[in-house]
């Protein structure tokens, strides 16, 4: 974090790109509870040749023979909806591989992000998947499985707008003129790690925590606020559905994605990770990404 500070300190930087496949987001999703429109229930194909020994699962999930994973899909290409608003993506395709390998029913409930880390600590869901990272914090109250996927973090601004100045030691976030933006609001998604690292370098005078991606940039187009930081992954679906947008090309921060379970959970953990390491190891989780995320 020290390093945040130092980096965010001087300015705004930037990640990474990679090139992604247009996806299309939901940005409906209601606090708390989802209703039955926003719930996806997907029965599990026969699984052949299941490697692992998951274990007992009895008394580990809320429901006998359902998986149930709470996510935001407002997040492409990790989780959106179709046209049909089924919710789809890399991390739906990877919890339905991991249902299909323990032979469970998995069920998809889209609410807000930080609605969805409190569905696996009140009991409402067993698993999270939602381009979730690692944080201390967290740790606190859930128990988090292995990386399966990686994740940067951007900045988004309107075209032409703004830029970013100085070398990885200096960096400076200036607008169009040359002049240094020293009084910026930054659009965020609230609950995200972006959120934390914006706070921590500007205080949370500087900092717009809105719902999700979607509205932070619509925020950024009607210019209530000046950039958005948000993972490289939707950064570039919104960049590429949203005329006069761009992403700043700076270096910044990476971060593991994984799923999480309630704390003290062992044995629906223990399942998930033997299954999830079963999926990397054949190259499943690899396949999805591929589908999802084009090659540069």
């Amino acid at each position: 974090m020290k390093q945040f500070k130092r980096i965010f300190a001087l300015g705004l930087a930037l990640v990474m790109t990679l090139g992604l496949m247009a996806g299309c987001a939901d940005d409906s999703a209601d606090k708390g509870s989802p209703s039955p429109s926003e719930s996806q229930s997907q029965s599990p194909e026969p699984s052949e040749g299941q490697e692992g020994n998951y274990g007992d699962l009895s008394g580990a999930l809320i429901e006998d023979g359902k998986l149930i994973m709470a996510t935001n899909a407002s997040f492409p290409p990790y989780e959106m909806t179709d046209d049909n608003n089924n919710i789809i993506g890399i991390d739906a395709e990877i919890a339905q591989a991991i249902a299909d390998k323990l032979g469970l029913e998995l069920q998809i409930d889209n609410i807000d992000f930080d609605a969805a880390l409190l569905a696996v600590q009140e009991g409402r869901a067993d698993v999270i998947l939602a381009g979730l990272t690692y944080r201390e914090d967290r740790d606190l109250v859930m128990d988090f499985t292995d990386s399966y996927a990686t994740g940067v973090q951007v900045i988004i601004v309107r075209e032409g707008d703004t830029t970013i100045a100085g070398t990885n030691d200096d960096l400076q976030l200036v607008d169009a003129d040359g002049n240094v933006l020293e009084d910026i609001q930054i659009g965020v998604q609230r609950g995200t790690t972006g959120e934390i690292y914006c706070q921590d370098a500007h205080g949370t005078d500087h900092v717009t925590s809105l719902d999700n991606g979607s509205v932070a940039v619509q925020s950024l187009l009607n210019g209530q606020v000046d950039c958005v930081v948000i993972d490289n992954g939707p950064a570039q679906e919104y960049v590429a559905s949203t005329p006069g947008l761009e992403i700043l090309e700076a270096s910044y921060v990476t971060e593991q994605y994984c799923a999480a379970v309630d704390e003290g959970n062992a044995a629906l953990l223990s399942a998930i990770n033997i299954a999830l390491n079963e999926l990397i190891e054949d190259g499943t989780v690899q396949a999805i990404m591929d589908k999802y995320i084009a090659a540069e």
